[in-house]
């Protein structure tokens, strides 16, 4: 395809993914674009990653460069810049970035991944960076000696308060059921561990202070009390699929958000792929190596299409 702005590729996000992605379509002699606002994804906010093969007890700064070098080796373009618009002209697809900028390209692969969610309670937004965080990685040195909660159940919940134990005086594990969703090995360090108290079958229902977080109150009694001290919050329930910039599209989504992709990760906009945390593949296994296989096999995909 001719023309200094005109790619065969353009590739939305920088995690495992997207890098992924971009490793094979430079193997496979595909002219391409990568734009990531965050190189690497949010795995490289997690401080451990030890179920990925070959690189064992990694953290996830780490491991994100590594994915970022290893695109890089092949001499790949790739842009610290957030793509905020995706149409369709005739048989190209017309990519607005940075404002006002734009590029065309012949196909576009979706791995935008996730954004964590809110859970909406009262001072959530209030104390915002002020006590409340939605990364321990990025925000837990804020706390070494300190009192801090934990909302969730789940592996980035638990493995956060694990993380956090090693920073923090104390550490509470609020969820909101009676058993923890998270593997077997985050809830065997979690029940170990000293400095984690869980909190079963309770819901944070308000964050309460002064000009930072001193506190948060609860649904039911903790030590016979509903209001529990604590100096910071990390809320970890989850992520939604960050897509909403390709909607015009009209791509199919299941009713959770998550993007429909068939088994070459196509969807069903000709021309566009998803791969990722973003879709409905890999039975919504989110995890690094599955992300990264939906990469691989959606640029086969696309260079089956491409030679057509």
């Amino acid at each position: 395809m001719e023309g200094k702005n005109n790619y065969d590729l353009v590739i939305v996000g920088a995690g495992p993914a997207g890098l992924s992605a971009s490793i094979y379509a430079s193997r496979f002699g595909i002219k391409h674009l990568v734009f990531g606002g965050l190189m690497g994804g949010t795995i490289s906010e997690a401080h451990l990653v030890d179920n990925y093969i070959g690189m064992e007890d990694i953290n996830g700064s780490t491991l994100s460069q590594k994915f970022y070098r290893h695109a890089k080796k092949y001499g790949t373009e790739i842009l610290a810049s957030l793509v905020s618009k995706i149409e369709k002209k005739e048989d190209l697809f017309e990519i607005t970035f940075d404002g006002e900028k734009k590029i065309l390209a012949r196909a576009v692969l979706l791995a935008t991944g996730t954004r964590r969610k809110k859970i909406g309670i009262k001072g959530e937004d209030e104390f915002f960076g002020k006590g409340v965080s939605y990364c321990a990685t990025c925000d837990g040195f804020f706390y070494k000696n300190k009192r801090i909660g934990v909302i969730g159940g789940a592996n980035s919940a638990v493995s956060a308060a694990v993380y956090l134990s090693d920073i923090a005086q104390e550490v509470f594990l609020i969820y909101r059921k009676d058993i923890l969703p998270a593997e077997e090995y985050w809830v065997k360090m979690a029940k170990e561990n000293k400095k984690i108290k869980i909190l079963y079958n309770t819901n944070v229902v308000e964050v309460f202070g002064e000009k930072k977080v001193e506190g948060v109150k609860l649904d039911k009694d903790f030590e016979e009390k509903r209001e529990l001290k604590i100096d910071g919050l990390f809320i970890e329930c989850g992520s939604n699929p960050s897509v909403d910039f390709a909607d015009n599209l009209g791509i199919e989504k299941d009713e959770t958000g998550f993007v429909k992709i068939q088994k070459g990760c196509e969807t069903s906009v000709p021309g566009v792929w998803a791969a990722g945390d973003i879709t409905d593949g890999s039975n919504k296994f989110f995890q690094v190596i599955t992300a990264a296989a939906e990469g691989a096999i959606a640029t086969k995909s696309i260079h089956n299409y491409l030679k057509k």
